[in-house]
């Protein structure tokens, strides 16, 4: 029996993914646990493992394409037993109040299958508006396309190209998708609104066995007129959609407050060098986050509201009592926040090689996603690359982030002498609506006490 291998939800918040590569082809023997296609989330790079053993009879999704929690990628099939899809049933592919499942072929029986013009599976459940197939009927209205397709047939279009006819107020039955089987695309809305028109896409002969070719990455050359000079338009990643969204999300949302304050941490330094020549022979070396993040702790568990989250759908706060610390890390993808789980409960040496390790996976983007989520504070260490002061965003829904500066020798007062120190530049920034000024205010004070002299970290 046929297996309708849906994407799965691999995490808390991931509704979708774009394929990077495909393991296997059709026809090959795949086992239980193997990988079977790697996809590019919102957060991490990651293998999707083959749910069954047997035989790979279909896929669905070229490379670069997206596809969301609870759309059928792969048919699994037994060794000896094939699969057509020439002649699918006809059916709608987009209920819209099903719950999404994954790995279910109970829920595909029961409702709906939903099928292409080329017979693969779509959508199974409640999907946000994406890039995945839907027919249409142009509300009603019999479909006529320019290459003269017969009146009453469907039109296939993905939905962020209906809304886009929709809003620019483009007839889409009478648009010439260039998509798999003709579906309408993005990129044919956007020529037709400038005068345009796409090419007609080849479609498969009759009977012949479905495809998945490379889509192309379509990034639309400007409009004549639209910029004074010559410019280069790149497509958003997905981590950078994603960091987007979510910036948007903490400064619409959170309405932020900062704090902005100098240490003077001489014992410090001098305490990570003594350190670090003890750790020399182990190959170890430690930083200055390390501390940072001990001294952090330690004001969270006396500053509680600094390791909250505010549930305002049931009137509450939700005060957490473990301390899983976020560390920034800039990668050529974007900007990824790890965390240190747990990080009260950690020794210095043990903070120093998790934080290596993390930031080094990050930069690979081979995080698993139980690292990137249940972060409790963020820290931003913008002194990594010579930075000062900033105003960095919450990591919402987290209240609070610190900025950490470039430690500097500058001139200070030292018993009444201008002497040379080393200051460290923090920044807090904070949410308003829980955390009020003289919450941060104590918070940092705290800080100060413990990075100006880290033998106060074990007497706060």
């Amino acid at each position: 029996m046929a297996f309708n291998f849906q994407f799965p939800d691999i995490g808390e918040g991931i509704h979708e993914g774009k394929i990077l590569e495909w393991y296997h082809q059709p026809g090959d023997m795949v086992k239980e646990g193997d990988p079977l296609l790697k996809v590019e989330t919102d957060k991490v790079v990651t293998d999707i493992p083959v749910p069954q053993t047997g035989k790979l009879a279909q896929t669905s999704g070229a490379v670069d394409e997206i596809v969301h929690v609870g759309q059928v990628i792969a048919v699994i099939v037994g060794k000896n037993e094939e699969v057509s899809f020439s002649t699918p049933p006809p059916t709608e592919a987009y209920h819209e109040n099903d719950t999404t499942t994954h790995h279910s072929e109970t829920l595909a029986k029961e409702k709906t299958a939903s099928t292409d013009e080329d017979g693969m599976y779509g959508v199974v459940g409640q999907i946000p508006v994406g890039d995945e197939v839907l027919p249409s009927t142009n509300e009603g209205q019999p479909a006529v396309a320019e290459n003269g397709a017969s009146h009453g047939a469907k039109v296939i279009a993905t939905p962020v190209a209906r809304k886009m006819a929709a809003d620019l107020g483009v007839d889409i039955a009478h648009i010439r998708g260039t998509g798999p089987s003709g579906r309408v695309m993005k990129s044919d809305i956007e020529a037709a609104a400038r005068g345009g028109s796409a090419p007609a896409a080849p479609r498969p002969t009759q009977g012949s066995a479905p495809s998945a070719p490379a889509a192309p990455k379509v990034v639309a050359p400007a409009v004549p007129g639209e910029f004074p000079g010559v410019v280069e338009i790149e497509e958003l990643s997905q981590l950078r959609r994603t960091i987007a969204n979510r910036m948007s999300q903490s400064k619409y949302t959170a309405p932020h407050a900062t704090s902005l304050d100098e240490v003077e941490v001489s014992k410090l330094v001098a305490l990570r060098a003594q350190k670090n020549k003890e750790l020399e022979r182990e190959g170890i070396k430690i930083s200055y986050l390390p501390f940072i993040i001990k001294a952090v702790c330690v004001a969270l568990r006396k500053h509680k509201k600094l390791n909250a989250t505010l549930d305002l759908e049931r009137n509450r706060v939700v005060y957490k009592k473990y301390y899983n610390i976020g560390l920034a890390v800039d990668t050529p993808d974007g900007l990824v926040v790890p965390n240190i789980k747990n990080a009260d409960q950690k020794g210095i040496i043990e903070l120093a090689r998790e934080i290596e390790d993390l930031s080094n996976r990050a930069r690979e983007r081979k995080l698993a996603i139980d690292e990137i989520r249940d972060g409790t504070f963020t820290i931003t260490n913008y002194g990594s690359l010579n930075g000062q002061f900033g105003v960095p965003v919450i990591n919402y829904p987290e209240v609070a982030i610190l900025g950490t500066g470039r430690i500097q020798q500058k001139p200070v007062i030292l018993n009444d002498q201008i002497a040379k120190g080393w200051i460290q530049p923090l920044s807090l920034s904070f949410d308003h609506r829980i955390v009020d000024g003289g919450d941060s205010a104590r918070f940092v004070n705290d800080l100060v006490t413990m990075l100006a002299d880290p033998t106060n970290i074990l007497m706060l």
